[in-house]
């Protein structure tokens, strides 16, 4: 490998035993060898620390970092500084990527300069421990300079590329110059990813997937009911209208798509009132959809946002009436489908 390291792997570790050999061998075998790994502990119950080490003993490249718990961006910040890498790549230690990933991606900022490099990826959604389903997310190769990213940012953010760091370069001289980390919030990665992109020069996009995120349909769409989710998503709203207006665009795509993105994530919040979880009442669950529904986002939102299945149409008219009683019924019905008929409600959502 020599002195030189290419690409500063970053991956925070919790309760992942299972899966944490994989993530790291899937590193090991990239063609791309000229990198370094921080797995870096975050105060782990089971053997995933244990497991980094006995990996650690074995390869040079990879160095284990061990802290008391603090959560996802608390462990990726302890990594940054002490990265040395040219570039800078995030991995989920329950992931895996394509041997080929960190090479291609490292090619492409060179040959273009690049500060922030996209690919595509898999979610790989489990039903059991052998059943899964496979989503490909991708868009168009392209390289953008400022102003054109900005302008095409809406089909980036359409396709979910952009609110996760482990399908993503990052220039490491971009990244310590900007002096940016991970804030300490549920969902860290789409405000590191704002942070990075607000002032981003130079990109590029590559169509090609390398990166399979793992998803247990029971774990993620069942999941607890966030008290907090509503009050998030309306705050995450706040920083994607400040950007584009920082950016200075205001053309009818990226409004259009900025009205569906609010109001698809407000219907989810929606049913987070219905899920089972929630202890309300559902004389008070009415009570707060109500109060939701009254928020002036919702009818600017629909004003703007334009359906691209039926599916969605349909679920968009109780809102349009502003019909407590049916967005109610209607929340339910998803809660229903979502917990039953995992797979359905996995289709449905990805053709949205």
């Amino acid at each position: 490998m020599g002195n030189e390291i290419k690409i500063s792997v970053i991956m925070p570790v919790y309760g992942v035993e299972k899966f944490v050999g994989k993530a790291i061998e899937s590193i090991q075998k990239q063609t791309l060898q000229e990198w370094e790994l921080f797995a870096v502990d975050d105060g782990t119950k089971d053997r995933s620390g244990i497991i980094c080490d006995e990996y650690a003993e074995k390869d040079a490249r990879i160095k284990v970092i061990h802290k008391e718990n603090g959560g996802a961006p608390s462990a990726r910040n302890v990594a940054i500084p002490q990265a040395k890498g040219k570039y800078m790549y995030f991995m989920d230690s329950d992931d895996w990527a394509e041997p080929t990933m960190l090479e291609d991606m490292y090619n492409l900022a060179e040959e273009h300069g690049a500060q922030y490099v996209v690919t595509g990826y898999f979610i790989d959604t489990y039903h059991s421990d052998t059943e899964y389903v496979t989503q490909e997310l991708y868009q168009p190769d392209a390289v953008y300079s400022q102003q054109e990213f900005r302008e095409n940012a809406y089909k980036l953010f359409d396709s979910n590329l952009l609110y996760t760091p482990w399908n993503k370069l990052y220039l490491g001289d971009y990244i310590r110059e900007k002096g940016l980390l991970f804030p300490n919030t549920f969902w860290d990665d789409f405000p590191f990813n704002l942070s990075v992109i607000r002032d981003v020069e130079k990109v590029v996009v590559s169509s090609n997937k390398y990166y399979h995120f793992m998803r247990a349909r029971a774990e993620s769409e069942t999941a607890k009911y966030r008290p907090e989710m509503y009050d998030k998503r309306e705050e995450e709203h706040g920083w994607m209208t400040d950007l584009y207006q920082y950016w200075g665009v205001n053309d009818e795509n990226s409004r259009e798509f900025l009205a569906r993105r609010y109001i698809e994530r407000f219907i989810g919040c929606v049913e987070n009132i219905t899920n089972p979880g929630c202890t309300l009442s559902a004389k008070e669950k009415k009570a707060e959809i109500k109060k939701m529904l009254q928020n002036p986002s919702v009818k600017e939102s629909l004003k703007y946002a334009k359906s691209k299945s039926v599916y969605m149409k349909l679920m968009l008219v109780p809102y349009k009436m502003n019909s407590t009683g049916l967005v109610y019924l209607e929340s339910k019905v998803i809660t229903f489908v979502k917990r039953r008929f995992t797979k359905l409600f996995t289709k449905l959502k990805a053709g949205r």
